[in-house]
């Protein structure tokens, strides 16, 4: 006989409610973020290591195999969830920060929680990879070419860009192989979802903290921010999942394919803005990170719910 799971290490083992202290934290007690928000980088890199295990050695045997999701992840990336940001900004938008906030987020690549968070909605780890690689690659050039283009001073560091490309991805694909290299996959398998989560509890805590100020210091310009946001996430990502089924995607890819399309970098966008502009150009930042959270936390419930229906029709057979 198993014995009983407290309710408090229950409750602390639920992914929705880290997520949810996570934010309530950041707003009611942003002091600590002084020094969570250095451990952002990390915590990140723990939770692409955990997500990465997934990821086959043979990963890059077939180069060719890769050019569908590299294609997917440039065109969702920067055509299609950068440039509704752009064009919906344009529109809606007469202040010129907030203007500078939208380019700088149109500009840069997807999150990369895509990739822990296609684990964790049971997608293909590999093909979010490939289309996050292609993304961060291509953001070299495409990056300071968008941020020349609307706002007119190439500021964007193409070494910055670099440098999380390989912290955040190369070296937690390395460190996976060691893992799985000494048959350390199964003992991590009790613990990779309450470690991926406190991972992730570091990351928002520290957004939502840093930006507390921003968010609830400008209660008047909020509104066509948050409109702009909620359709690029939630409209945005009912209207990939949507047409790529229409199109006959493998159900695999759907997480992947939402993620890559709803999903920025608010972390390199918003650190730009504080750097090199007035600070209310990170609103916009700082608003997409709470709406991101909010969107990862429904598609995790409507995983679940789906897969308590899928179980309920198989105990019925």
């Amino acid at each position: 006989m198993k014995p009983k799971t407290l309710p408090a290490v229950h409750l602390l083992n639920n992914r929705n409610f880290i997520f949810v202290l996570a934010m309530a934290g950041g707003l009611a007690f942003p002091g600590p973020s002084e020094v969570t928000r250095y451990l952002m980088m990390p915590a990140l890199a723990v939770a692409m290591t955990m997500a990465t295990l997934n990821v086959p050695n043979n990963y890059l045997r077939d180069l060719r195999s890769h050019l569908l999701p590299f294609f997917a992840g440039i065109l969702l990336t920067y055509v299609l969830l950068g440039g509704f940001l752009l064009a919906a900004a344009a529109f809606f938008l007469n202040d010129r920060n907030l203007w500078i906030g939208f380019v700088l987020i149109a500009a840069v690549p997807p999150a990369v929680a895509v990739i822990p968070f296609t684990s964790i909605l049971q997608g293909n780890v590999s093909f979010t990879l490939s289309g996050t690689v292609a993304s961060y690659l291509a953001a070299l050039i495409v990056t300071p070419a968008i941020v020349g283009i609307f706002i007119g001073t190439g500021i964007a560091d193409p070494w910055k860009l670099l440098y999380i490309l390989i912290l955040l991805i190369v070296v937690p694909l390395i460190a996976s192989r060691v893992l799985l290299r000494f048959n350390l996959g199964r003992r991590l398998a009790p613990i990779r979802g309450p470690l991926t989560d406190w991972s992730f509890f570091v990351v928002v805590y520290s957004m939502i903290a840093v930006n507390r100020d921003l968010i609830l210091g400008q209660p008047q310009i909020l509104g066509p921010v948050i409109v702009i946001i909620f359709c690029a996430t939630f409209v945005m990502g009912t209207a990939i999942r949507m047409t790529a089924q229409r199109l006959g995607a493998k159900a695999d890819a759907l997480p992947g394919l939402i993620l890559l399309g709803t999903l920025k970098n608010q972390g390199i966008a918003g650190g730009l803005a504080i750097a090199l502009f007035e600070k209310e150009a990170a609103l916009p930042s700082a608003i997409y990170s709470v709406f991101m959270i909010i969107f990862l936390m429904w598609l995790d419930w409507r995983q679940h719910r789906k897969s308590e229906k899928g179980k309920s029709i198989r105990s019925d057979d």
